[in-house]
């Protein structure tokens, strides 16, 4: 006979920072767990069992005022904690109507709220959001993405990859070889966005897809303020080999104070998510 296969179990950690130049944070991040009865809002560190309840885990990059980010961040909060324990509850009954489904119409109900929002009030005026999101369920991380937040995917047997698309005309130039990363990241039109929630856009067209996952996996979510200050093989280096100073710290943390220590010209946000057997 066959062991058991060993449960497993998620790690998170989560920071965000002001920056050195901002002079408020519009980043917001949020982690919760949930079944088809409730919602727990999770600490910035923790870990937990995957087979009992789904998780999803966010970052959004607020803009177009002051107040853009904490707006933003309520918005996801309320729709995400609506939402997804309907879906939990559908799948349990058998009425699974698909992931794609879920995160289409989740993403479509935070547009319409900052819309409305911008429209309604001189000092919302166009007013958006970025949004990165991951749907942890047993097996699987369903992933929905709109902006130039990033989620990248470090597979336990090296490297990295961003499966978030930047919604820029230089991140579509990169995904075409027409630039390289150094390239891209120094373009001076590199934070123009194409695509955001809100912000005066018709429609919201998110990135939705889907990573299997094991043991050993990694997923980072990050705003811009990251990626700024950090290429993506010094990310590798400070998720999977820190140095002894950097082991005390836990992932996230590592990550934004690089970033900091390297640009910090906007607000800074880090998530990272490890897959682990069992706690």
């Amino acid at each position: 006979m066959h062991p058991p296969p060993s449960p497993i179990s998620l790690h998170w950690s989560g920071v965000t920072d002001i920056g050195k130049v901002r002079k408020n944070n519009e980043d917001t991040f949020l982690g919760v767990q949930f079944d088809a009865q409730e919602v727990r809002f999770l600490g910035k560190v923790g870990e937990s069992s995957i087979e009992q309840a789904d998780f999803v885990f966010a970052v959004s990059d607020g803009m177009g005022g002051a107040l853009a980010g904490e707006f933003a961040s309520k918005i996801t909060v309320e729709k995400i904690t609506r939402l997804m324990p309907r879906a939990y509850k559908q799948a349990a009954a058998g009425l699974q109507a698909g992931f794609e489904d879920v995160l289409e119409e989740l993403f479509d109900q935070i547009h319409r709220a900052l819309l409305y929002l911008g429209n309604s009030y001189e000092e919302c005026s166009g007013m958006g959001a970025t949004l990165s999101l991951c749907w942890f369920t047993p097996g699987w991380m369903y992933f929905g993405h709109i902006g130039d937040s990033r989620i990248y995917y470090l597979p336990k047997e090296g490297g990295i990859r961003q499966i978030s698309h930047d919604d820029t005309y230089v991140g579509w130039l990169f995904r075409q070889g027409q630039l390289n990363e150094r390239e891209a990241k120094n373009h001076p039109r590199r934070n123009v966005l194409q695509k955001a929630l809100g912000a005066g856009h018709q429609f919201t067209e998110p990135q939705v897809g889907a990573v299997g996952y094991e043991p050993g996996d990694l997923f980072l979510l990050c705003t811009d303020g990251v990626t700024d200050g950090l290429f993506d093989e010094r990310l590798v280096d400070l998720l999977r080999q820190p140095d002894a100073a950097q082991q005390t710290q836990h992932a996230a943390l590592r990550v934004v104070k690089a970033a900091l220590e390297n640009s910090g010209r906007d607000n800074t946000t880090a998530l990272v998510l490890e897959i682990r057997g069992a706690v």
